[in-house]
């Protein structure tokens, strides 16, 4: 028999509490053990009964979801997934902050409203569940960040590039080990398709921005892609890139479960950069990303994939490297590195 994965639930808020573990266990294989109404009986439950993963508010009382998490990494580490509500605040980019204290993923907390639609509200906390409390986490001491060391940029890359970047869990800290590496002259442009819940695009643009040399933003329509700046998709709308090398918003329905799609958003990409795009896929579950990738390398374009010891999730790498020839499978540490090599490389084609 398939052994049960143990949960605990930490949430200053008895409804909130009694509405996570009810969707929880709609599902056979998820037993809560546990049900915290601060961050310190969260700490302490952990400790206590060695849960496979934990579900964690970031504001109550006593001891806050930051704290929870780094005497958690520190000392008991678990995998943890952080449940906040959409309206957090005005300040929405700190819960970004969690993940780099060590929590996984980021998914919003159901409201009242939601009784009774647990097929819709809790499909997604079910399969980020089951899917992160497998991940081998490691000992954050204090949460303190990986300092990033910044990579020199030839000055002789005159060649423009685009590089199409799509993730999905773990992203917004591998996309800033990325991002993080470059100068402000650094001479490509960016795309990227990161999949979060919605409401928090916005607030992780506001995050990266403020962790990065380049100029992070969120795309707007008709905005142009130029050098030294990275554009990420918003919420509810597909990002394509114009013949002109301009963004347009696409409102319609979901590609892969997911608008924005990294598939939309690769293939727009191959379309019109061809040969000069670089496709990148970083860890996440699921499929989207595949189909776009197999197009930037039928045209020419370079592709990469995150490797498996460095994926917090290992989905949507491992689907892309088995249904499509990437050029490179390396390490996320790497990637920045691979980066310029292929820009270097473009001068002398």
């Amino acid at each position: 028999m398939k052994r049960k994965i143990r949960v605990v639930i930490a949430d200053d808020s008895l409804i909130a509490r009694e509405l996570i573990k009810k969707i929880l266990e709609t599902d056979v294989y998820i037993a809560v053990i546990g049900v915290a109404k601060n961050g310190k009986e969260a700490v302490e439950m952990v400790s206590a009964l060695r849960p496979d993963i934990v579900t964690l508010d970031l504001r109550m009382p006593v001891m806050d979801g930051f704290e929870a998490i780094e005497q958690i990494m520190a000392f008991n580490p678990t995998p943890i997934l952080v449940i906040t509500a959409t309206a957090f605040e005005k300040k929405k980019e700190i819960v970004f902050e969690a993940l780099a204290l060590g929590a996984l993923d980021i998914v919003a907390k159901p409201s009242p409203e939601m009784w009774g639609d647990f097929s819709r509200v809790g499909g997604e906390l079910i399969m980020k569940i089951k899917t992160l409390s497998s991940v081998p986490v490691i000992t954050h001491l204090k949460g303190k960040e990986k300092k990033l060391k910044k990579i020199v940029v030839p000055k002789n890359i005159d060649k423009f590039r685009i590089i199409a970047i799509g993730a999905s869990t773990g992203g917004p800290q591998a996309i800033l080990n990325i991002l993080g590496r470059f100068s402000e002259n650094f001479p490509a442009g960016i795309v990227i398709v990161q999949h979060i819940a919605a409401g928090f695009a916005e607030k992780l643009v506001e995050w990266l921005d403020k962790k990065c040399k380049i100029s992070v933003q969120l795309a707007k329509q008709g905005q142009k892609i130029i050098p030294g700046q990275a554009l990420i998709a918003p919420d509810g709308a597909h990002s394509i890139i114009g013949e002109n090398g301009l963004i347009k918003l696409i409102k319609t329905s979901s590609v892969n479960g997911h608008c924005p799609s990294i598939d939309v958003l690769f293939s727009s990409v191959a379309s019109v950069y061809r040969a000069d795009s670089i496709g990148i896929i970083l860890t996440g579950m699921g499929r989207d990303g595949v189909e776009g990738m197999k197009e930037i390398k039928s045209v020419g374009g370079k592709t990469i994939a995150q490797d498996e010891d460095s994926c917090i999730v290992f989905g949507m790498p491992k689907v892309t490297i088995d249904n499509v020839e990437v050029d490179k499978v390396i390490s996320l540490d790497l990637i920045p590195n691979e980066i310029i090599s292929i820009l270097s490389k473009g001068n002398n084609e």
